[in-house]
């Protein structure tokens, strides 16, 4: 039950910053290298809004290994998307 609780806190988290991202045009490295462009972080706002619902439901009816399951996978997006843009500029002489 606890994983479904902190699959919907870290859901509408990552939703919450994605949509945030999705309203600027970014910088040259996450937009331009990186391809994080408005339309990529919209989806990955609809997709963790989407691991929401489904953490909400799995708590509301009761869904413990879903919950987990759920998390496990949402995790992995997560992690995808806050290295997708936070790596920052490489030098290219390295």
């Amino acid at each position: 039950m606890i994983y479904s609780i902190a699959g919907l806190v870290l859901a509408l988290g990552i939703a919450a910053a994605a949509w945030r991202r999705s309203r600027s045009a970014g910088g040259f490295y996450d937009a331009q290298v990186y391809g994080m462009d408005r339309v990529a972080h919209r989806r990955y706002c609809a997709i963790s809004l989407g691991f929401a619902a489904f953490f909400a439901l799995a708590y509301a009816l009761h869904l413990y290994g879903a919950g987990i399951a759920a998390l496990t996978l949402y995790v992995l997006v997560a992690v995808f998307y806050a290295t997708s843009f936070l790596r920052g500029a490489a030098d290219a002489d390295e």
